[in-house]
């Protein structure tokens, strides 16, 4: 019974994670004015293009909910990802309303959503990879960017560091938590996609404006393509 209503409490979660665009006004970065120095157009951001990749995130985890109501209710492997993934998604329907006054606040709370997001991706099992694992592995690579993203606006918008220097620390940062997670977790080639991806985006928005945050970004991603090559290309163990 537990396990049923951890799937159901996944569900819910989700429903209303997806729910939440639709609920708020559309976010388009924290607003210039909501910070002692004005970030127009931060370093540290992707170009706007990159955050089309919700599209795919909403979806797919759409299906992955439903998916588990149908046919996975009672499953001890969904179970054992569905509680910290519902920590993730259930409060992160909040954030969309939350970033739109308090960057700082939201900043936490994705931060929060990264780690629950992560924990699901490590405890994912290998079977319903395309159900469960892919759809979790694209949201927290994309998390694991987005949170050090809106770190590295706080840190430029209340002058703690220049927005150079806080988009060369939160890239850093943030290439420290994706190899460690592609490490711990290498055949989720979907967690580096999405890592890469932001990292792309970051490249682009800087091309002929900064020419040291798009060296990163670009180096980043190198070291992130080969470290998802490397776990993609890995043979699973075998079972004895």
């Amino acid at each position: 019974m537990w396990r049923m209503i951890q799937i159901y409490l996944l569900a819910a979660a989700t429903l209303a994670f997806l729910m939440s665009p639709s609920l708020t006004e559309p976010f388009t970065g924290y607003a210039p004015g909501s910070f002692p120095v004005e970030q127009v157009d931060p370093p540290v951001q992707p170009a706007g293009y990159a955050f089309a990749i919700w599209g795919v995130i909403y979806i797919w985890l759409g299906v992955m909910a439903a998916f588990g109501v149908l046919r996975r209710k009672t499953d001890a492997d969904w179970q054992r990802v569905a509680m910290p993934l519902a920590l993730s998604l259930g409060p992160g329907a909040a954030w969309l309303w939350v970033a739109g006054f308090a960057p700082i606040t939201a900043t936490v709370l994705i931060f929060w959503m990264m780690g629950f997001a992560i924990l699901a991706l490590l405890r994912a099992p290998a079977p319903d990879r395309w159900w469960l694992q892919a759809p979790v592995a694209l949201y927290a690579g994309w998390l694991t960017a987005a949170a050090h993203v809106s770190l590295g606006v706080v840190l430029g918008g209340y002058g703690w560091l220049s927005a150079t220097g806080a988009a060369v620390l939160c890239i850093l940062l943030a290439l420290g938590v994706a190899l460690a997670v592609l490490w711990r977790k290498p055949q989720a080639p979907e967690y580096g996609a999405a890592v890469g991806w932001a990292l792309i985006g970051i490249a682009v928005d800087n091309s002929g404006s900064n020419g040291t945050v798009m060296a990163l970004a670009l180096a980043g991603l190198l070291v992130v393509a080969a470290m998802t090559a490397r776990g993609a290309l890995k043979r699973p163990p075998r079972a004895a």
